[in-house]
């Protein structure tokens, strides 16, 4: 049975997402990051993607900063 696994850490912008996950390594934990961005399909269902079009590539790269700086302002580690 597979196991839902919630981030340790969300961060919103717009209709973009980056979720920091806590994993476990050989060398102790470490966080990872993986971004989306919601949108509606065509039936007016909410969806999310991983793929970015040019008018995202701004709102992307902000997120990331974002995510890299609450990374780094805990050492790049879990504490």
């Amino acid at each position: 049975m597979a196991t839902h696994k919630k981030p340790f850490h969300t961060l919103r912008s717009g209709g973009m997402q980056a979720a920091i996950w806590l994993n476990d390594g050989i060398k102790g934990p470490f966080f990872s990051t993986t971004f989306s961005r919601s949108f509606k399909d065509r039936t007016g269902a909410w969806r999310n993607a991983s793929s970015f079009g040019f008018s995202d590539l701004k709102a992307l790269t902000d997120l990331m900063l974002h995510a890299r700086e609450w990374i780094a302002s805990r050492g790049g580690t879990p504490r």
